[in-house]
């Protein structure tokens, strides 16, 4: 069977590193994105001219009828969906819990949780015997990311616990179903943060001394996706340097 993977929010960093990972792993990849086309395209082109397949679909996955139009274009495109990989996420400024409004903490639980539920949801209602699931949650579901991000994290805490749950509620089934837990990586997403250089501020702390890369973690996706992993499901690896 043709391996078929949506990878969520891969327009830029781990997923756009992740996409192209698995294309040249001879996965069909679906490069689903929110809002930014070009940088979709761009992925898409990139996975092309080295001779994989891809394509890519807006959608804004915290809408269950995108959701649904998003798996339909790729089972028509591709055929059945056998692989899953929810990054899509959200990240608002640096900021204590005391100065964060309902809104904000409503957005950030919508933005990266209702999507991935969606997701897996839409995913396990035709997946075959084989098929395999990674969220991508955050070394911040560990750690509360205290005066920085502990809406975030409370968001990231709770991919960790449907992962564990729907692993074994899936586990009869032979359906994997595991997560990533980057800490400090190298991506644009801590310009959402208010602090495109966090990473290298933080890297003394860090026991390894460095920030990671999105290739890193996309290995690490890679390899729980894989059947190298067949007898891994409900667990967690930390992509964090050490910390």
């Amino acid at each position: 069977m043709r391996q078929v993977a949506i990878v969520t929010g891969a327009s830029r960093g781990i997923g756009a590193a992740t996409a192209q990972l698995l294309a040249r792993q001879q996965f069909a990849v679906c490069v689903n994105y929110r809002s930014n086309h070009e940088a979709a395209h761009n992925v898409v082109a990139s996975i092309r001219q080295h001779g994989g397949q891809a394509i890519s679909y807006q959608a804004d996955v915290t809408d269950e009828n995108q959701v649904a139009a998003l798996f339909e274009e790729t089972r028509n495109t591709f055929g059945e969906v056998t692989h899953l990989v929810n990054n899509a996420g959200v990240l608002q400024r640096q900021t204590r819990l005391e100065n964060i409004d309902s809104d904000r903490f409503q957005n950030i639980l919508l933005g990266n949780v209702m999507g991935t539920f969606l997701c897996c949801r839409a995913f396990i209602r035709q997946a075959a015997k084989g098929a395999a699931i990674v969220n991508v949650s955050s070394a911040a579901a560990r750690t509360g990311a205290p005066l920085e991000y502990i809406d975030y994290a409370a968001a990231k805490g709770a991919i960790d616990s449907l992962t564990k749950g729907l692993s074994v509620e899936l586990a009869a089934r032979n359906i994997r179903v595991n997560a990533v837990r980057p800490g400090f990586i190298h991506t644009d997403m801590h310009r959402d943060g208010g602090e495109p250089e966090r990473v290298s501020r933080l890297a003394p702390s860090i026991p390894l001394k460095r920030g990671g890369t999105a290739e890193e973690v996309a290995q690490a996706i890679y390899w729980l996706l894989s059947q190298e992993a067949s007898y891994v499901t409900g667990s967690f690896i930390d992509i964090a340097g050490g910390r």
